[in-house]
């Protein structure tokens, strides 16, 4: 493949101006929120332009999109063929660790800088996914505080900014969450003001009068890059790419109108600008992050690898589709919204052959993901005397995959931030209705009300034997003929 340079976009990038630092240059913000932004730039002109940081790991990927200019390519996936652009709207890359904290930190206090935006998916908050509250005793936060000068975590980070925006006489910038976590900003503020607290009350004072922070529900479909995919990307660009990303067609963003300093129009690219997200988020959370884990879990266990093989068993599409209907849509607040034809729309989605979106990509990190995207759920079913049967499948289906081996027999290669202290459980309990015992001690993930319920642990405890008895495809097909 010939090694030629990316071909620059239609705009004048000389005329970007650095607006917006974020923290977390992963496949995501690559491939949604940047790409926005770019749309902007191409079609209407903005100068708004990023300086992408990385706080922890990714230095290579710092280091590739310097080395060609700081572009990459976007390829949408899909049945019928990839189409690509080439995004032009970043005008700087640091990573903290290589460029030192002291690059990051002198951008995030330069006078035009109006936004601070992250992707560090859930676990980087520091936080309680059970209460959504920072987490005063992680090893990072520990660390920070003892050194507020030199902070490590995202959360450090950022107060470090505005300690010193304040300092300087600068005005805040808005903080904008763009994880999957309901109330993703409301999330950001408090974990933000409890560090600042920690710190110096009166910092926490001006940042709760000169910062806001925006929550945001981001939605597209963006498998971990392969080398298979970046030699499909070269093989149609001609270009090797390393920071390339692929990934679904579809792109959703729907955004709280609340910042401090302006913003980019990113209703013109096709963003929603709200006064309340909390709807939209759970709507995202519940019935396509929801039945993603569910299907993350159960299908890996069935010896199903990606999400599209998944969509070919006809029980496991019948149960994603009755999980986001009947046992998540009556959950929701969401006004306007046909939610059928939503569920409908993400099995086409699901169904899309080109993603190979894998299921172990998904069941990562399910200590952080449950608490939104199953629990809260089961919370409200338990306070209406309503139906959850399929929740309780998730989440025993989360349970027998920390098991750590598959029913196979072969060994599962667990990602989470509380793996170890999912694994003692798993070796102090025998399997069945001990290891669900064992589970549910783990407050930080189920809490202390959900424990202490006893439909809820009879309801999981029999969902969780039915899969040791009978196995995933055979449990999931039990489910799908009662519907």
């Amino acid at each position: 493949m010939e090694n030629r340079t990316l071909p620059s976009p239609q705009y004048d990038r000389s005329t970007l101006v650095t607006r917006c630092v974020h923290l977390g240059f992963g496949a995501f913000h690559r491939a949604h929120q940047a790409v926005y932004a770019d749309i902007l730039a191409t079609d209407h002109h903005s100068d708004w332009g990023y300086c992408e940081v990385n706080l922890i790991g990714g230095e290579q990927q710092i280091a590739d999109l310097n080395q060609q200019a700081r572009l990459y390519t976007v390829a949408e996936m899909s049945a019928d063929g990839w189409t690509t652009r080439v995004v032009g709207v970043v005008n700087q890359a640091l990573h903290a660790q290589v460029d030192g904290l002291e690059a990051v930190l002198d951008v995030m206090c330069q006078p035009q800088i109006a936004i601070v935006s992250l992707t560090i998916t859930e676990k980087g908050y520091c936080h309680s996914p059970a209460t959504g509250q920072l987490m005063l005793e992680h090893p990072l936060i520990v660390a920070d505080l003892k050194q507020p000068q030199q902070p490590v975590s995202a959360v450090g980070v950022i107060v470090a900014a505005l300690a010193r925006r304040k300092a300087a006489g600068l005005r805040g910038f808005s903080v904008m969450s763009c994880d999957n976590m309901p109330e993703n900003g409301h999330v950001t503020r408090n974990v933000v003001l409890a560090y600042a607290r920690a710190i110096d009350p009166a910092l926490a004072s001006w940042i709760e009068s000169e910062v806001t922070f925006p929550s945001t529900m981001v939605d597209r479909i963006v498998p971990a890059v392969t080398p298979e995919t970046l030699q499909r990307i070269a093989e149609q660009t001609g270009v090797n790419d390393p920071v390339a990303v692929a990934c679904e067609p579809f792109r959703q963003w729907v955004i709280e109108d609340n910042f401090v300093a302006g913003r980019p129009e990113w209703e013109k690219a096709g963003a929603e600008l709200v006064h309340d997200v909390l709807p939209f988020e759970e709507m995202k959370l519940r019935m396509l992050n929801g039945s993603h884990s569910f299907l993350a879990y159960l299908g890996y266990l069935a010896g199903y690898p990606l999400i599209n093989v998944c969509m070919e068993d006809a029980n496991f599409r019948a149960t994603a589709r009755a999980l986001m209907l009947n046992e998540q849509a009556p959950t929701l607040k969401v006004k306007g919204v046909d939610l059928a034809r939503y569920a409908d729309s993400l099995i086409a989605r699901y169904e899309n052959t080109a993603l190979a979106h894998r299921t172990w990509q998904i069941a990562m990190d399910g200590s952080q993901k449950l608490p939104q995207r199953m629990l809260d759920s089961i919370r409200w079913h338990l306070a209406n005397g309503s139906d959850w049967s399929l929740l309780a499948l998730g989440v025993a289906g989360w349970m027998r995959y920390v098991h750590g081996v598959d029913e196979q027999g072969e060994a599962i290669e667990i990602s989470d931030p509380l793996k170890a202290e999912i694994a003692a459980k798993v070796a102090q309990s025998e399997q069945g209705e001990a290891r669900v015992t064992a589970l549910l001690e783990l407050s930080a993930i189920f809490g202390h009300d959900l424990p202490q319920n006893p439909a809820f642990v009879k309801g999981v405890t029999e969902a969780y034997l039915a899969l040791l008895d009978q196995g995933a495809r055979a449990a999931v097909g039990k489910y799908a003929a009662m519907l």
